[in-house]
């Protein structure tokens, strides 16, 4: 489905190429009016996009009418702003929106297809319209997170300035992907993934629409099948809206003339569920944290479900199980030295036999890890010691600590007043082995539990 969708984008962007060599001095914009933009081969998701915020689910927590950025789109007083949400949550819709509801030019410059030349173009043309017409100028940056520190430098002066504002739309955190300085100039616009609500009567509307969406071919869901493609979309309007186009063009009609989806159709035209998972972007943490969190807190059943999510998603099982060797003397500790073993055994176990049957592996050495007592004294003293380390520098050795291994040594007092522990009947004695400034401190402290 997702290749199917990327297919369509590259023949507008290409279509989009053409008409900028036929006119080279028009600007690459891809918020052009509704009827330039519609083709008929163009995906069921382009073609019923919301064109204003009464058609715009799923995001009432920031464009209600009562919220601070819907009115400043109305008023037209727009700041910078960085919309950051999963794929299909809307962001570049939101720009559209934005693009009709504005008085400033309003400009599409992609991180995939454009660089620093295209930008000082388009600086150029934002300068000219302040200057002559008093017009401001939007620009919208597409992925603004495949740009580079460098590059994204290059928009700092004139955001500063006002110059152009700022819009930028990522998938990725932008606290790990935007620059601070854009960062602190702008304002970060969080868009969460779709309700299933807001999916459904999003796809309600594609199959009523009759000019733009699917009401030409009489479409009717089951209400599985409605729950099914609902589920499919995981939270992207996009998927969800692709994968209806395919199923209700892959199924014949009835005698009535009307195309009846039940599970039989869906079963025969979507063959997996796609999870929303990125293994190197910000899901890929949330899950595995969850994961850990999960086994921290005794949870075997949490711990397995975000297990799953991960395999489901594509992720390395070696990365898994590295993490499940660390939780062992992390969490576990003394408290079970025998989970280090095992954690260690399942590490091994998945490197030798692989996938899919490495999973039994993980899924044992998960509910194992879940099940045992909780004790992380080891690392908690670690981390004090550590502490002390850097905060107190090189604090001299005890010289009854010390290796004469040199009759100069010795002279110096060197080993002098150690005592052999196996010579003592209880082979334990108490004599201190920290330097005098740490003496009588204790960093493994283990739970009595």
């Amino acid at each position: 489905m997702r290749a199917c969708l990327f297919a369509y984008t590259i023949i507008l962007q290409l279509r989009m190429l053409l008409r900028m060599h036929e006119d080279p001095e028009r600007e690459p914009d891809l918020f052009l009016p509704q009827e330039d933009r519609l083709e008929s081969f163009a995906p069921l998701a382009e073609r019923i996009r919301p064109q204003d915020f009464a058609d715009f689910l799923g995001q009432d927590e920031i464009v209600a009418p009562d919220r601070p950025l819907r009115r400043a789109i109305e008023s037209d007083t727009l700041s910078s702003l960085i919309l950051w949400g999963p794929p299909g949550s809307g962001k570049t819709t939101l720009a559209r929106i934005i693009a009709r509801r504005t008085k400033a030019a309003f400009v599409y410059f992609s991180a995939v297809t454009s660089g620093i030349p295209e930008l000082r173009t388009l600086i150029k043309a934002a300068e000219q319209r302040r200057s002559l017409r008093q017009q401001r100028t939007i620009l919208f940056v597409d992925e603004i997170h495949r740009f580079n520190k460098a590059q994204q430098d290059a928009f700092l002066p004139h955001v500063e300035r006002g110059t152009i504002i700022l819009l930028g739309a990522t998938t990725e955190n932008p606290s790990f992907e935007v620059i601070a300085p854009l960062l602190s100039r702008s304002m970060v616009v969080v868009l969460k993934p779709l309700s299933d609500e807001a999916i459904g009567h999003i796809m309600d509307r594609a199959l009523t629409d009759t000019e733009r969406g699917l009401g030409k071919w009489n479409p009717e869901l089951s209400p599985e099948a409605r729950r099914r493609l609902i589920g499919f979309g995981n939270g992207d309007g996009r998927v969800a809206l692709t994968a209806l186009e395919f199923v209700v063009s892959q199924t014949p009609a009835g005698p009535d003339g009307r195309v009846q989806i039940d599970e039989q159709a869906m079963d025969a035209a979507l063959l997996k569920k796609a999870l929303r998972y990125d293994r190197v972007g910000e899901e890929h943490y949330n899950l595995i944290s969850a994961y850990i969190k999960s086994l921290r807190d005794s949870d075997p059943d949490g711990a397995l479900y975000w297990l799953a999510r991960m395999l489901e998603g594509g992720e390395d099982p070696t990365f898994i199980a590295r993490r499940m060797v660390i939780f062992a003397s992390e969490d576990i500790g003394n408290a079970d030295p025998l989970a280090l073993v095992v954690a260690t055994a399942v590490f091994q176990a998945v490197e030798s036999v692989g996938l899919p049957e490495a999973q039994i592996n993980l899924a044992q050495g998960t509910t194992y890890l879940a099940s045992r007592p909780k004790d992380n004294a080891s690392y908690a003293g670690l981390l004090e010691a550590l502490q002390d380390a850097r905060t107190f520098g090189n604090l001299e050795v005890p010289l009854h600590l010390r290796n004469a291994v040199t009759s100069l040594m010795r002279d110096l007092g060197y080993g002098q007043g150690y005592r052999y522990v196996h010579d003592d009947p209880s082979a334990r004695l108490e004599q201190t082995h920290l330097p005098e400034h740490l003496r009588g401190k204790h960093y493994y402290r283990p739970k009595t539990r």
